[in-house]
């Protein structure tokens, strides 16, 4: 082709020489450009009537459809060109995709095309085994947990913590039974779904509600339901402190912070400094020595010194 005048265009010249070579193209100071993909979007030339695609069965769906669509953009008449090697070599998906361009030849395809695309890779499924991504391995449910997590921290202002997406879980353990019997709620599945719904609540208000619910449906709680109420009502409110652990015994309660927990340092040396019952156990516990006979005292007790940490 002796009267084809040739420039070339790719992602690696520096900005100015590629608005040149652009700037010629558009005014036909040569007429055969030779390009990588980086013509796909926002290129608008006119007078270019012909695209040629070298080994067009690497592209994408999407792909193939932008890069058609730089040319024919006037009353000329334009053609696109997919050059790919033998049927025997290309893949089945390969396959699909230039069938579903060379189907797209309407105005207005653009959602057909975006169809053929999710058909062909496969849109995944949100609850079943062929997810896709991390949600595969953590589960659906913790997934939203996770997210419905980053978008209230979004919301707050604040940058979702990546290292702790659910933030802290604390560990409270009174030394008696919290739990659900089986004579006071029969049903297993409907003890598993009351624990969930335990666990999800976030405020006092919502267990609150969770208490009145029980009470309803089962009659008043026996001790170890209670103990399960009070080891939620104590999560909650050990939350905002950034107590991750929390330990009480008959003679002592034990609490463990987070690292750089919400609370400040002065507040408890003051107390240690003031209360001789308050003394550090290492560098995150602070242990308070407290005579708790029963549950109901030891959980008086932790609330106790869950206000003067706040105060």
């Amino acid at each position: 082709m002796p009267e084809a005048r040739i420039s070339i265009a790719h992602g690696q010249m520096r900005e100015r020489e590629l608005e040149h070579v652009m700037r010629d193209f558009y005014h036909q100071r040569f007429n055969v450009l030779l390009c990588t993909t980086i013509i796909e979007t926002g290129i608008d030339v006119p007078s270019a009537n012909t695209i040629i695609m070298n080994r067009a069965d690497k592209f994408g769906l999407a792909q193939m459809h932008q890069l058609r669509g730089r040319v024919g953009r006037s009353h000329h008449q334009a053609y696109a060109y997919l050059l790919t090697p033998p049927d025997t070599a290309l893949t089945p998906a390969a396959k699909k995709r230039l069938e579903a361009i060379q189907l797209m030849e309407d105005l207005g395809v653009g959602f057909h095309l975006a169809m053929h695309d999710l058909e062909i890779r496969g849109a995944g499924e949100l609850l079943g085994e062929s997810q896709s991504g991390e949600m595969q391995e953590i589960g659906f449910t913790l997934y939203s947990e996770m997210l419905n997590s980053a978008v209230k921290a979004l919301k707050a202002g604040k940058e979702p913590d990546i290292d702790a997406p659910l933030h802290i879980t604390t560990e409270i353990n009174l030394h008696a039974p919290a739990l659900l019997p089986n004579d006071y709620c029969a049903d297993v599945h409907e003890r598993l779904v009351i624990y969930k719904r335990l666990a999800n609540c976030d405020t006092q208000d919502a267990l609150d509600a969770m208490h009145e619910e029980l009470i309803d449906r089962f009659g008043l709680p026996p001790a170890q339901a209670k103990t399960l109420l009070d080891t939620h009502r104590l999560r909650i409110a050990a939350k905002p402190l950034g107590i991750s652990r929390i330990d009480a015994h008959s003679d002592a309660v034990s609490l463990q912070f987070i690292p750089n927990p919400p609370i400040d340092p002065g507040r408890i040396i003051q107390l240690i400094q003031t209360k001789k019952h308050y003394k550090l156990a290492g560098p995150d516990k602070l242990k308070v020595t407290v005579a708790s006979a029963d549950t109901a005292r030891r959980v008086q007790a932790v609330q106790e010194i869950f206000k003067e940490l706040a105060a």
